[in-house]
């Protein structure tokens, strides 16, 4: 008997400045338990799901920053999420901004967790890929400042046996490198959740629209088909005070085939039967990793960071 698991992309259209997190978290309850009348099992909310994107906004006041971190979840105003989805028995993956305190220090993260049906923090992940810049690009068309307002995430990749299978987190901008996967693939994942908030400009090179949506599913699309686990991926998209950012949310099959995909950019909930079995076969012949990798030829990959050219002859 298949190991199936419906689950659901809960997209969210624009959040506004405007928009308090009240209104929010009536947002992702209707999302919620529409998922539920799909029959879904497990839900996956956007990244930095409870907030407009932020970093597009240069600002230099710390209490304005931190006012769109969350310094405990769940917290007072994302508690009836929690309650509800316990409620309905739905797990589900949130993103947020994170802020806390380690050994002494503040530390903002850029984060989403995993939410079991009973209500249980299965697991806990800190976004490592952090793109844009931190300097105040005055002549940009907006700001793209998390390597300004976040740290790069401190618990590396880690996957949990939840929802009968194997799974893993990642956010955004992690989805483009495939280390992100493989790392997540030597621990056997077969599905992989995450949100991302893109824009649909690049502001650092112009680029035509298409190109932002095909990037955007192929390299999901590469990184399941080579680790051979299903992806999960939902966007925060649409205009929001005026700056757009892509929808394009997806469920991926193991096989690199985009099961269902958002046809809006507005809240929308796209659902799919997940059978989580189907990784196997691709785990046991075309990238049975015991077999055909070799890690002796690989050691670039962590040795060094940046392009080392060969020299000229």
């Amino acid at each position: 008997m298949s190991r199936t698991l419906r689950v659901a992309a809960a997209q969210l259209g624009p959040i506004h400045l405007a928009d308090s997190r009240a209104q929010v978290i009536k947002r992702l309850l209707a999302l919620l338990e529409e998922a539920h009348a799909a029959g879904c099992r497990l839900v996956v909310f956007p990244e930095l799901a409870l907030t407009t994107f932020f970093p597009r906004w240069w600002s230099e006041d710390q209490a304005e920053i931190d006012a769109y971190f969350e310094t405990e979840m769940p917290g007072p105003e994302t508690q009836p999420l929690f309650d509800r989805a316990k409620e309905l028995g739905m797990g589900f993956y949130l993103g947020y901004a994170e802020l806390t305190e380690e050994a002494g220090k503040v530390r903002h993260f850029n984060t989403s967790i995993l939410v079991a049906p009973d209500g249980r923090l299965i697991g806990k992940y800190r976004k490592i890929h952090l793109p844009g810049h931190s300097e105040h690009l005055l002549d940009a068309p907006f700001q793209h400042l998390e390597k300004k307002y976040f740290e790069v995430g401190n618990l590396g990749f880690p996957v949990w046996r939840a929802f009968d299978g194997i799974v893993g987190m990642c956010i955004c901008n992690d989805r483009r490198w495939p280390e992100t996967f493989r790392v997540m693939g030597l621990q056997g994942v077969e599905l992989v959740a995450l949100g991302y908030n893109t824009p649909t400009e690049n502001i650092h090179h112009p680029e035509p629209v298409h190109l932002r949506m095909f990037h955007n599913h192929v390299t999901m699309q590469a990184n399941a088909y080579q680790n051979g686990t299903w992806v999960v991926a939902t966007a925060k998209c649409g205009a929001e005070d005026g700056f757009p950012m892509i929808g394009g949310s997806c469920i991926i099959a193991p096989t690199g085939e985009i099961a269902a995909q958002a046809l809006t950019e507005d809240d929308e909930v796209i659902a799919f039967n997940c059978d989580l079995d189907l990784c196997d076969y691709i785990k046991r012949t075309i990238f049975n990793f015991e077999k055909n990798r070799r890690i002796e030829h690989y050691g670039l990959i962590t040795e060094r960071t940046g392009v080392v050219l060969p020299p000229k002859s």
